[in-house]
């Protein structure tokens, strides 16, 4: 059964502080390493995966997320774990000049090629952890995450970072998993996801364990009303949820002013 994620409660004093992976509770300084480990594993099938697992719907809901970010020539875009380019290559296309970052390495190695055979040139590609980003305050007009959040290991933190970089009346946006709502659907999917989800990954990338990690980093995320108040609390107003699918995908947004 889906169980509803659950904010994680503080440490006691002298407890290590420990955060979920997947529906494992690993010290907190752990999971940057281990989130990477399953980004580099599946970097070179992200893709070919996206489209197995989803029915190729990834790409609507991408198109349907770029289309509400409303990107204009000449802005400034921080695409956050922007991995493998899918995102920013549809934000270029408004001819708005895009920076592309991933915590990643491999992902972004991904992201270059597949830019380079497709002639998309312009972007800037930087390493950089959500949690910590290198930029100055106030430098960029939208800031986007399509699927990345829920693999940060200080969600606040990262909501934080996006609100400091971005100018007064940017405008953030976010492509996540969430729960679905619909009465039966919710059943159909969990069954499929933890029983079928794996196998597609042990069949294309030959590797079960990423794509159950990634399974169960969905179930722990927030819910859509949850995640939307730590959004506010970071600081964001005029905050709005979408959800598609009956909350299996949401977009999430909010503005700075």
């Amino acid at each position: 059964m889906t169980t509803s994620p659950e904010a994680q409660s503080a440490p006691q004093p002298g407890e290590a502080e420990t955060v979920s992976f997947g529906y494992e509770e690993i010290p907190a300084e752990e999971k940057t390493a281990r989130v990477g480990a399953v980004f580099s594993n599946v970097a070179k099938k992200y893709d070919i995966m996206n489209d197995a697992m989803s029915g190729g719907m990834h790409r609507l809901w991408k198109d349907r997320f770029v289309s509400r970010v409303k990107p204009r020539a000449g802005e400034r875009i921080l695409d956050m774990a922007g991995g493998t380019g899918d995102i920013a290559f549809r934000l270029a296309r408004s001819g708005a000049d895009i920076t592309v970052c991933d915590i990643n390495q491999d992902m972004l190695d991904v992201g270059m090629e597949r830019a380079e055979k497709r002639g998309i040139t312009g972007l800037e590609w930087s390493c950089q952890n959500a949690e910590q980003i290198s930029f100055p305050d106030r430098g960029f007009d939208a800031y986007t995450i399509a699927f990345g959040i829920r693999n940060v290991t200080h969600i606040d933190r990262a909501l934080a970072e996006a609100y400091r970089v971005l100018k007064f009346g940017g405008r953030f946006f976010c492509l996540e998993f969430s729960t679905t709502e619909w009465p039966g659907f919710s059943e159909v999917y969990d069954l499929y996801s933890h029983r079928v989800v794996p196998q597609i990954g042990k069949m294309l990338a030959n590797d079960a364990d990423s794509y159950r990690y990634l399974i169960e980093s969905i179930r722990r995320f927030p819910t859509m009303p949850a995640f939307e108040a730590m959004i506010r609390d970071a600081g964001f107003r005029h905050t709005k949820v979408e959800p598609i699918l009956g909350g299996l995908v949401a977009i999430h947004s909010g503005w700075k002013v």
